[in-house]
Formats: structure tokens, C-alpha cells, sequence
């Protein structure tokens, strides 16, 4: 199942979310500055033991005071227009999905539910628009190829009403 909210990540009951991460894996702005707060100094701590990752990168780490049972941080890409960027994202959403496979696999479950925020669209100036594209058709490729994801329920959480009415409209095109 793939579906859109509008909403804030931080409160959400999931099995996983995604962190909007930076390059060092530390406190941020925007939904990272969110999800660092809302987990606790405990995240702060285990995440600055992380090595540094590179756009597209993806590490996990406990949900500490979140109502999820972990965090998959994913460094989005800093918009500038390039070709990379787009792979770099791609990346993200890829790669987030395959360690929630992962995740499931280790943990011996069945299904798992996973929620993305809109990577990269914040201070790191995405176009809202491309970024849609890019997470669905990422989505959509990585379920084609991987049929066993299909066990994991995504959920695209919009913050923003701009990302909302993208995502619902992206969704009933599917």
C-alpha cells in the first residue's frame, strides 16, 4: 500500500520513518530539527558516533522518545539543478526502502509501514514538483523490480500543503 498525509512526521506511529538527514548525521533544520527534538538527546548522542555519509546514503538508528520503532536517515541532496541531484535523491527514497526490507527481514516480520517526508524540498531547495516525480517514480521502479517490498506500507507525510496536493495528485495517477 502507498499512501498521502498531511502532517508532522515526529508524531506518527510507525514502524519506520525517515529523517531528512545532513552529511554528518546531526541536529538540523526542518523536519530533522523536528525529529531530533521530539526523540530526544539520546539521538543527538548515537548519531553523532555515525560516520559521515554523502548525498543518496542512508544509516538507521533507534527512535529513542519517538512513537516509531526506528529512523532511517537519508542524506538528501542539495538542489542545484544537476543531473546528480535527481540520482542522488532517487537514492535516498531507494535505498530507504531497501534498509526497511532489511529492517523487516532482521525482525522477522511480515510487514512493516515506512513514512518519507518530502526529502530535500526544504532548506535544501528541492522543487517540490520534481522531488514529487522523483520519489513516486522511485517508488513505483523499486516495487516493479523487488516484488517483496510490496510488504512494506509507505506513506508520504506532507508537511506542506504544496507537497500534499502534489503527492495526492501523484497518487491517483498510479
Amino acid at each position: 500500500m502507498i499512501s498521502v498525509i498531511k502532517g508532522d512526521i515526529t508524531g506518527l506511529d510507525f514502524d519506520l520513518i525517515v529523517n531528512a538527514a545532513n552529511a554528518k548525521f546531526m541536529r538540523g533544520g526542518g523536519v530533522c530539527g523536528a525529529i531530533f527534538s521530539k526523540a530526544g538527546p539520546l539521538l543527538d548522542e548515537y548519531c553523532a558516533s555515525l560516520p559521515e555519509g554523502k548525498a543518496g546514503e542512508v544509516r538507521i538508528s533507534p527512535a529513542f522518545d519517538l512513537p516509531c520503532k526506528a529512523i532511517i536517515h537519508a542524506v538528501g541532496p542539495i538542489y542545484e539543478g544537476l543531473t546528480k541531484n535527481a540520482q542522488d535523491l532517487a537514492s535516498c527514497y531507494w535505498n530507504s526502502v531497501a534498509l526497511a526490507y532489511e529492517y523487516m527481514r532482521e525482525h522477522e516480520l511480515d510487514k512493516v509501514s515506512l513514512a518519507f517526508p518530502c526529502i530535500s524540498t526544504g532548506i535544501y531547495g528541492y522543487p517540490h514538483d520534481s522531488a514529487c516525480d522523483i520519489a513516486w517514480k522511485t517508488i513505483k521502479k523499486i516495487r516493479s523490480a523487488f516484488p517483496d517490498t510490496k510488504a512494506i506500507d509507505i506513506v508520504f507525510v506532507c508537511y506542506e500543503q504544496v507537497d500534499y496536493e502534489l503527492y495526492k495528485k501523484a497518487l491517483r495517477s498510479l
